[in-house]
């Protein structure tokens, strides 16, 4: 199942939390190239870093 949340909030603090409930959760990120690769933004990353659920982290243009 799929559940689509909208909510007023910090982004990475509000999915952080839904992850608790969550058997995966998916974020994107742009495809941006800096001069050391691949870039994360600050919401990805700290989904990354505090999520209690496996992360996929999808690119997308």
């Amino acid at each position: 199942m799929v559940l689509v949340r909208a909510g007023a909030g910090s982004a990475a603090s509000r999915i952080v939390a839904a992850s608790r409930e969550a058997a995966l959760v998916v974020v994107g990120r742009r495809i941006r190239r800096g001069p050391v690769g691949a870039h994360i933004g600050p919401v990805t990353q700290a989904v990354l870093h505090h999520c209690a659920a496996p992360v996929a982290v999808v690119a997308h243009h």
